[in-house]
Parts: C-alpha cells; sequence; structure tokens
C-alpha cells in the first residue's frame, strides 16, 4: 500500500507540474510547449487515477495470501425451511439473516494481479459479497421467494468492478467469483469457510453439520 500511495503522490504532483506549466506556457502564447505540457498532464493524470482506483480497492478488501479461513457460520432453525444464519468474522461483529430453504451459499470477490500490474508486488485480495439460501427441489426453488443478502459495503472505487465491465481497460487485472458448493443447513450446524485462489470451500466444524452433510451426500 506504501508503494500505491507513493505512486498517488509522485503522478499526482506531476500533474500539478505539467499543468501550472501548461497555463505558464499559454499565458506566454508558446502553443507548442503548452501542448506537449497538456500531453504530459493528462498522461500523468492518469496514472494517478489508476493508482487511486487500485488504492480504494487495496483499502477495500483482505489480502489473499494462501487458502485461509474467512469466516464461520452457525445456524438455527427458525420454522421449516428457514433458518437464521449468524455469521462469523474475526475482528468483526456477529451478524445476522434470515435464510429460506435447505442448502446456502457465500459468494466472494477475488482480485487477483498480471502483468504490468505485478511489478506493484500486491497479494490477490478478496471481498465476501453475498450469502444466499436454496431450495432443494426444483419447483420450490422456482415458486418460492429466493433470501439474498449483500455481505459487503459498496466502496467509492472498485477496480473489480472496473475490470469485469472494461477487460480491455485493465489489463492488470483477473477479477472473478469465487463461490462455495451449495450446502445443507441444520439446526445447530456450524460451519467453517475458508478461500484459496480461486474458490470458497465450506467445511462442517460440528457434528450437526457433518451429520446434514453426510445424509444430504446420501440423498
Amino acid at each position: 500500500m506504501n508503494i500505491l500511495m507513493g505512486v498517488v503522490a509522485v503522478f499526482g504532483l506531476l500533474s500539478v507540474f505539467y499543468l501550472a506549466r501548461m497555463i505558464h506556457a499559454v499565458q506566454h502564447r508558446r502553443i507548442m510547449r503548452a501542448g506537449g505540457s497538456c500531453i504530459s498532464c493528462c498522461v500523468s493524470a492518469a496514472f494517478c487515477g489508476a493508482a487511486v482506483v487500485l488504492l480504494f480497492t487495496v483499502l477495500g478488501y483482505a489480502q489473499l495470501v494462501e487458502e485461509q479461513l474467512v469466516s464461520r457460520i452457525e445456524f438455527r432453525r427458525i420454522s421449516p425451511q428457514e433458518f437464521q444464519a449468524r455469521l462469523m468474522i474475526a475482528g468483526k461483529d456477529d451478524r445476522f439473516f434470515v435464510l429460506r430453504g435447505d442448502e446456502w451459499q457465500m459468494d466472494a470477490k477475488i482480485l487477483t494481479w498480471k502483468p504490468p500490474a505485478t511489478i506493484l508486488g500486491l497479494d490477490p485480495m478478496y471481498q465476501l459479497d453475498r450469502l444466499s439460501g436454496r431450495y432443494s427441489e426444483v419447483d420450490r426453488e422456482v415458486s418460492e421467494v429466493r433470501t439474498v443478502h449483500s455481505l459487503s459495503a459498496a466502496i467509492p472505487v472498485d477496480a473489480w468492478r472496473f475490470a469485469r465491465r472494461f477487460p480491455i481497460l485493465a489489463p492488470g487485472f483477473d477479477a472473478y467469483y469465487g463461490t462455495a458448493t451449495f450446502v445443507p443447513m441444520a439446526d445447530g450446524a456450524r460451519y467453517e469457510v475458508s478461500l484459496s485462489r480461486d474458490a470458497l470451500i465450506a467445511r462442517p466444524a460440528n457434528d450437526p453439520a457433518r451429520d446434514a452433510v453426510g445424509s444430504w451426500g446420501s440423498n
């Protein structure tokens, strides 16, 4: 992040310098020098803007160095096919959601780097994105109301969204979803959710969860 802040500062100062130089040249009617300063100012501002986008993304995402535990989730049955999910993330307050159905899934946004962005030495980053419920029966899934909850707050500038929308303009980014397979909800079941470089992995963390997965897998 210090590198990005340095890049923002350097190109920001260069933008101001070339802008001042352009204004000075225009005042003295030196058109060629003003044109060159204008081009230099635009290029510097573009690099500064790109660095600002990356800086906001680094601040809004968590770093992903290797497979790591990102959350725990526990379920309490409210009524048939309706559960309260307690989401536990280290360093944050627990959050509670109501999910309908038989199974649950969590998604994360993952941002990795490729040349030329790799020269910045940044690790891959992630942001938990959504939590959803699903009915195991297709007819119920079509006819019933699905429950989907956002897990992330919007950030002012998001390189992940920019790279997904304009991939040609973001050659240094790889932006994609990491998604856990749907696994069953059960009263008292607790799962640990880990994130690898390309996927979320939900593992049973207690007997109710292991029993639910065992019964679910045999159906």
